[in-house]
Parts: C-alpha cells; sequence; structure tokens
C-alpha cells in the first residue's frame, strides 16, 4: 500500500497549511480535509472509498464538494466509511437538502452517487488484499482511528484523540507496525485546552507513547498553526528518546 499526505495541518493559512486528508494508492481516502482539494478531478474521480474519522468540519469539509464534482462521471456510488454517529451527523447536518444536497438520493435511492458505510470499533473492511480497521480512540464526538495492513506492513493513524488506554491496546495487537501517524495539536502551554478539547500535547503525548510496545516510525499530525515551532520544540526536548518527526504534505508512505 501506498500512502500520501495530501493535508496535515491542525487548520489553514496559507496553501501550505491543509487540513487532514490522505490517498491512499489511488482509490482511498482517508479524512476528507482541505488537502482532498488538491487532487485534480481525474484523481477525485478514482476514489472509491473514503473512511471518515470523525465528524468534525477540518476532516470533512472537502467531501461535498468532491461527490457534486465527480458524481456524474461515476458509475458506482462513492462509499464513505465512519462511525454510525459519525455518518448520521453527515447526513442530518451537511447531506440535509440545506446545507448540500443528500447525495445519498440522488439520482434516487435505488442508485445513489454516494452511499454510507456504518463500520464499528474492531470491524476490518478488506479491499482485495488490503484491510482497513477501525481503532477505538477518545475525543470529544464519536471518532476512530484507522489501521491499514497491506499484509505486508501496517500503517496507524490516530485520527483526532486524547489520551486513550483502549488505543493503546488495539496497536499492540498490530503483528506488523511500520508507521504511526499520531496527532499533537497543542503545545503544553495550552495543556488544559488539549485536555478539555481531548487533543493532545507534547506533556500528554510522552505519558501516552509510552504505552507503545514495539518500534516503528512515529510522525505527528495536527500541529495547529501558529504553534508548530514551539510544539515541535517541546516534543523534540522532552521526547528526544521517541525520535519523533512532523508529518510532511506529500510525504510518501510505503509498506
Amino acid at each position: 500500500m501506498k500512502l500520501r499526505v495530501l493535508g496535515c495541518s491542525g487548520g489553514i493559512g496559507g496553501r501550505h497549511l491543509r487540513t487532514t486528508s490522505f490517498l491512499v494508492d489511488h482509490d482511498i481516502l482517508i479524512d476528507a480535509g482541505t488537502g482532498a482539494t488538491e487532487l485534480s478531478v481525474a484523481e477525485l474521480q478514482a476514489i472509491n472509498h473514503i473512511f471518515l474519522t470523525h465528524a468534525h468540519l477540518d476532516h470533512v469539509v472537502a467531501l461535498p464538494l468532491m461527490i457534486d464534482t465527480v458524481a456524474n462521471q461515476r458509475d458506482k456510488p462513492l462509499l464513505v466509511y465512519g462511525a454510525p454517529d459519525v455518518l448520521d451527523a453527515l447526513q442530518r447536518h451537511i447531506f440535509n437538502w440545506t446545507i448540500w444536497p443528500d447525495f445519498s438520493q440522488l439520482p434516487d435511492a435505488e442508485r445513489p452517487f454516494l452511499r454510507f458505510q456504518p463500520i464499528e470499533v474492531g470491524a476490518e473492511i478488506r479491499l482485495g488484499e488490503r484491510r482497513i480497521t477501525a481503532l477505538p480512540v477518545d475525543h470529544t464526538v464519536p471518532a476512530v482511528g484507522y489501521c491499514l495492513n497491506s499484509g505486508q506492513g501496517s500503517l496507524v493513524f490516530s485520527g483526532d484523540t486524547g489520551p486513550c488506554e483502549a488505543f493503546w491496546q488495539a496497536v499492540a495487537r498490530v503483528p506488523n507496525l511500520r508507521y504511526l501517524l499520531i496527532e499533537c495539536a497543542f503545545s503544553n502551554r495550552e495543556c488544559s485546552l488539549a485536555m478539555l478539547s481531548k487533543h493532545m500535547c507534547p506533556r500528554l503525548l510522552g505519558d501516552e507513547l509510552r504505552r507503545l510496545n514495539r518500534p516503528c516510525e512515529i510522525f505527528i499530525t495536527h500541529l495547529k498553526p501558529g504553534e508548530v515551532e514551539r510544539t515541535m520544540l517541546e516534543i523534540e526536548s522532552g521526547l528526544g528518546d521517541f525520535n519523533l518527526e512532523m508529518l510532511q504534505n506529500n510525504q510518501l508512505f510505503v509498506f
């Protein structure tokens, strides 16, 4: 499997700051933040599966525009996977005919442009030899992380989460873990805000990483604009033993 980072910022502010979206091979998106808007129409048309971590706007904002762009150019529905509460939020608050048309009913319910596919924590979706499993996390809204397993190696993406023992227990069961992409949205001076919003700061992240029971390459994502330098300096000074790197746009992972 190949994963390309389209966006990994915790906010916007210039072309280089794009919110979370990863392209897997040519046909899968993990989240649909503003990073997905970097894809061409042909690349958008090739996507058949979108796995959402949660329904916050920075992770779904490109989805309505994407399906509107390519719907008439596809011969099968775009499949959108997420926890049941995530899909319910999309249907009630976005695809509701007020904010955006309900593409799960267009052109009709039997042949829609978009299908919602509920996925429970621990459930594994098989797409050929590729396996994608929803992992437990702890955020302010219903959310999951994902494990992507090619059979030869795995990549785990935390999505948005605060401290979560169940997440690390799930990671411990991944037999061929190569890469861990984990959020750290805030610097330590905003640790109280991180805890309130169920995100990470370096202090919290350090405690969590001590639960990791195997070596892998670890990358930091979802850094807040304006806090990137401070947060990475805190990570380098306080978590140097873990050899953490900042995730970058267009970074490619092969596993």
